[in-house]
């Protein structure tokens, strides 16, 4: 009875001691393992055997920062056993910073890193994610510094990449590669956010104005363009209108001349005659009662009468 109680009791360590020995690895993790309290080996995804006695998992312990729903900043502690690969976002709170015209601004950001080397990860650097919030945090400081209000406003690009260039230089001891760095929010102080709305609204006003002005200059410009075509061809049709009256003139004194080659009268006289006759008329309509006639009419008005007499044989 007492070999079988033994027995069992060696069964049982042992499946306990084999069982503690299996450690199975997932996608994208690593385990660190330490033999005696030294670095053994790093053990990939799949299944792996330890010597449970000699060689024991690394715990790591990660502290950091992180805003709750009030957000306020609260410390996070957590204990993990294994080193997760993937691409890892840390949320960093908002920090006051003050740029190189002495504005002082709030800004949050996030930080996409990943590990690359886990061995450094653990035994390069006491805490990795609080060592890469307090560098994430002097860097921007450092940067933020260096620029004035309105470029780190319109340049969060630049900013972005020029980040990501030191933290990952910064981090490669730690066998951490920084992917990106993005700034959420930039937060000016409430009066220089007043001031700058009252500034994007002057200058909406002046761009408004302009293109009135703009506009109101077009319209005048196309109205004297429309008016001075309007005078060029009213002037054009009387030049044509004159030129055709005297082309008539002209046909009719070479009609005269035809009709009068036989006689002596000029008929250059003839056509003054008809002129004083045509005036004459209108005078008279006009219900005055003293017409003056000059002497050399009455001459004129028989050479009327004669090439009149002319045309009627």
């Amino acid at each position: 009875m007492t070999g079988t109680i033994i027995g069992l009791a060696l069964a049982i360590f042992v499946i306990t001691l084999i069982s503690r020995g299996i450690i199975v690895v997932r996608q994208a993790e690593v385990v660190i393992i330490e033999r005696l309290g030294k670095y053994f080996k790093t053990l990939d995804s799949g299944i792996h055997i330890i010597v449970p006695i000699f060689d024991k998992i690394r715990p790591i312990h990660w502290r950091y920062n992180k805003a709750d729903y009030r957000g306020n900043t609260v410390m996070v502690q957590r204990v993990e056993n294994r080193i997760d690969l993937r691409e890892t976002v840390y949320d960093f709170p908002r920090q006051n910073v003050i740029t190189s015209d002495n504005v002082s601004i709030n800004i949050n950001a996030l930080l996409y890193f990943q590990v690359t080397d886990p061995y450094k990860s653990v035994y390069e650097i006491g805490n990795l994610p609080e060592a890469i919030e307090k560098l994430t945090q002097t860097s921007l400081r450092n940067v933020i510094g260096e620029l004035t209000l309105d470029f780190t406003l319109t340049s969060r690009d630049t900013i972005n990449a020029k980040l990501r260039d030191i933290l990952d230089e910064a981090t490669d001891k730690w066998g951490v590669k920084v992917n990106r760095v993005e700034l959420q929010e930039i937060l000016p102080p409430e009066e220089i956010r007043t001031a700058m709305e009252k500034e994007m609204r002057a200058e909406r006003d002046k761009r408004a104005k302009m293109l009135s002005g703009d506009a109101d200059r077009e319209f005048q410009v196309r109205v004297a363009e429309g008016d001075k075509q309007a005078k060029i061809a009213r002037a054009e049709g009387e030049a044509q209108a004159k030129l055709l009256v005297a082309d008539a003139e002209r046909k009719s004194i070479q009609m005269i001349a035809e009709a009068v080659k036989d006689s002596k009268t000029d008929p250059a006289q003839y056509l003054i005659a008809l002129k004083y006759v045509t005036a004459f008329s209108e005078v008279t309509k006009q219900g005055d009662k003293t017409v003056v006639v000059p002497y050399e009419s009455a001459a004129l008005l028989g050479s009327v009468k004669t090439l009149a007499n002319i045309f009627e044989k």
